[in-house]
Order: C-alpha cells, then structure tokens, then sequence
C-alpha cells in the first residue's frame, strides 16, 4: 500500500531495523495490547472491508488447493474436513492474539507451497507418515525461532530483494484480473469497472471503499448472470481428527526440511517484507515460533503447517491508517475462527461461485501491493540481485522439493553480493528510505 500522509516513512530494507541497536530475543510488543474498547473505537468500513476481503480470499482459492491435494492424495472427507478446520483456526487464533498484542496487523495461514509440494508424496507415503512429517517440522520451526538465528538471516537479506521475490510471488494476482476479465467478462469486468470508478472519484471511493464495492457488485454480477451453483448436503460442522503419526526417515527426508525452509523464508518472508513495506516492524523471531508452535496444532488435526501470510497481510494493509490496521486483522481473525466450525459447508459455499469472481477479486485488492513491490524492489539499489531474484523466482526452478521463492532469494543475494558490492558496503540512511551516497 502507499503509506498515509498521517504515518511516519516506511522501512524498505530488512536490516533498517536491525541497525537501530540489538534487539531482544524476543521482540516485545513496545505498546499496550489493544482491549475490546480499543478495538471498536478504532473499527471502521475500510478496515472492516479488508478484513472480510482477506477471508474471503484464504477461504477460497488456497481451500481449493488445499482440497485437490487431499483428495489427490486419497484423504478421506473427515480428513479434509479436519485439516481445512486445523487451518483456519490457527491462522485466525493466530492473527488474533498476535494483531492484538502488538497492536499490528499480522496474519497467519497456512502453507500454500508446502500444501503443493504434498502432492506427489501423498502417492508413495501413507497419511501417517505425511502427519509425523508435520509434527517434526513445527517442532524445527519453532526450535529456529527460539534460537533468533531467523531474524539474524532476515536482517542480513536487504528489503529490494526480497520485495523483488514478493513482487514474482504477487505478480500472478495482477494477470489473473486479465484472464478472468477474457474468460468471463459477465463476472469480472463489471468488478473491474467498479474498482477504477470508486479508485478514480475520491468522493465516491469515501463513501464505499474500492475493493468493498469491487466485492458488492461482484457478488451482484454472479447472481444477475445465474452463475452461483451451491450444492446443498453434506456436514455442516467441522470435526478435528487426529491422525496417529507415524515418523520414518523417508518421510522426514523427504518433507521436515523443505517446509521448514518454506514456513520460514519464503512465507514469512513474504509477510514480513509486506508489513515492512506498510510501515509495520513485525516480531520476525516471535512469528517463527508462533508459526511454529501452531504447525504442531495443525499436525494434530492432520493439516499442513501454520505461517505469516503475504498475500493476506497485503490486503489487511491495503488501506487506512497505519495504527487502527490491525482491527482488520482482529475481523479476519475472529471470522477465520468461527468459519473453521463451519469449514465443510463454507468451502462449498465458495466453491459455488465462479473461479473468475475469485481470481478478479483478489488481483484487484492485492493490486497496492503489487505496486509497492515493484517500487520497493526497483527503485534504488541492489537492482541486479532484485532482478536475479524476480527472474528465478517466477521461472518456476524447484530443487530438493523447496519452493522457487526460496531459491530466488538466494540466487538473488548471492549475485548481488558478488556484483553489487558497493549497495552492500553503503551504510543505511536514518529514515531507513535508502542506501547514503
């Protein structure tokens, strides 16, 4: 997002922070936590509207992932049932306590690569296995936390780069609005047009937020052109099952460090970057272990591990004022909660709508994101590294089973440290804006 004319700069490097003086362990929150007065003074129609925005997004395309994996993988219905629950439950419980803690819009999800790279395991390794592979790598996630070796890492990467990996990541969002405007221009042009109407007239974008109109006449398209296909029966609420793990050293090989390496550098450095870019000073050792902690819940209902969500905490930021954003993320949070008893019957909910509603939809809430990516990665220094990273990262390269975002950032800082030997050497600015000449 561009930050408000109210708020202080935003911190475009991730070692902006650092160089202010050693940080604790464990980062504390520096504010009071935000009690339920608090909250609803600070409650209001943008924030409200990112909130729903951002669960109507996780609830959607990443459940859809999520179902044809398990299914693929030979999941039985209650097991689907239970790992969708597990997900949504720590992401809301998660970004719940966090966002009101630290008074920061901070979303937790789940794993949407790690989800992927379960595919072809789940056609040589028993469910068990796969489970036991959960529990270990949470425990790892949490024990990197505990040792602050992750914000160490972080702090070492500079923001270019890995804004020039969230902008490969992110870049799909914007041409999904391209193909789903081609393929079903009943849907989304109409939702196209309301977002560059309420964007271009201020007056009407106060009254009606652009990507909560966008959303209104979205849902008015779908039920206008007869495209809304709910299929009724089926459970209703969610039932956790817990799946006995089993750990052999196959599994474990095969999955603990990969989405060990996913969680922690790739999802979380996602989010991290984009509440960085928003102006927010996220707890990168605290995420770790909450991430952590709640992928071993997670393994307990048979479910892929828990992270900090880029795309998500994109749209959170998306609007408003930087220090009443996290009452979006306490919306997502308590709806992600209470969506997760209701897990089977809201995915088919959904699912009921056309692929297209949901592709326009989040490409044009993720938009602000995507520009502030680019301009991050872009604008200033360690171009080349951003450049090499962007390249790597949206190739699609994959190795060992680890996502390509993570080896984009590496190829990327490694390039850079070779070839750009004097952005690295140049001392930070105190307002954290750039590299001093």
């Amino acid at each position: 997002m561009l930050p408000s004319r109210q708020d202080p700069p935003a911190i475009p490097y991730a070692g902006a922070v650092a160089a202010h003086g050693p940080q604790p362990l464990l980062e504390r929150p520096g504010v009071r936590p935000a009690g339920a007065r608090q909250v609803f003074r600070d409650l209001g129609v943008p924030y409200v509207s990112n909130g729903v925005i951002g669960l109507i997004f996780s609830v959607s395309g990443p459940i859809a992932v999520t179902l044809a994996v398990g299914a693929a993988g030979g999941l039985t219905e209650a097991q689907l049932a239970s790992w969708v629950f597990g997900i949504l439950f720590s992401g809301g419980a998660a970004t719940l306590v966090m966002s009101l803690l630290y008074r920061q819009p901070l979303g937790f999800a789940w794993s949407i690569p790690g989800t992927v790279l379960l595919g072809p395991s789940l056609q040589h390794l028993s469910f068990a296995e796969v489970v036991g592979a959960f529990f270990t790598s949470g425990i790892l996630i949490l024990a990197l936390g505990a040792t602050g070796v992750v914000r160490r890492i972080m702090a070492a990467v500079p923001m270019p780069i890995v804004m020039s990996m969230v902008a490969a990541v992110f870049l799909k969002f914007g041409t999904d609005i391209i193909v789903s405007t081609q393929a079903n221009p009943l849907v989304a042009a109409p939702m196209v047009a309301a977002f560059l109407v309420l964007t271009a007239i201020p007056a009407l974008g106060r009254f009606l937020p652009p990507v909560l109109g966008t959303l209104a006449v979205g849902c008015l398209a779908v039920a206008a052109s007869g495209q809304f296909s709910f299929q009724g029966g089926g459970p209703i609420l969610a039932t956790p099952v817990f799946t006995v793990p089993e750990f052999t050293w196959a599994a474990q090989f095969e999955l603990v460090v990969p989405l060990a390496l996913t969680v922690l550098f790739v999802q979380n450095g996602q989010g991290i970057a984009v509440l960085r870019a928003a102006g927010h000073n996220p707890p990168v050792n605290v995420f770790a272990m909450v991430s952590g902690a709640f992928s071993v819940f997670n393994a307990g209902c048979g479910a892929v591990s828990a992270c900090v969500t880029g795309p998500t905490n994109a749209l959170m930021t998306s609007s408003g004022t930087r220090r009443r954003q996290y009452a979006a993320a306490v919306v997502f949070g308590v709806l992600a909660m209470a969506c997760a008893l209701l897990a089977p019957a809201l995915t088919r909910l959904m699912l009921a709508t056309p692929k297209e509603f949901i592709l326009a939809l989040g490409g044009i809430a993720m938009l602000r994101a995507l520009q502030q990516a680019f301009v991050t990665a872009f604008a200033t220094a360690f171009t080349l590294g951003s450049l090499v990273t962007f390249v790597v990262t949206i190739s699609g390269l994959s190795l060992f089973n680890i996502h390509p975002a993570f080896w984009g950032l590496v190829s990327g800082y490694l390039v850079s440290r070779l070839l750009e030997s004097a952005d690295h050497a140049r001392p930070l600015r105190e307002d954290g804006q750039g590299q001093s000449k």
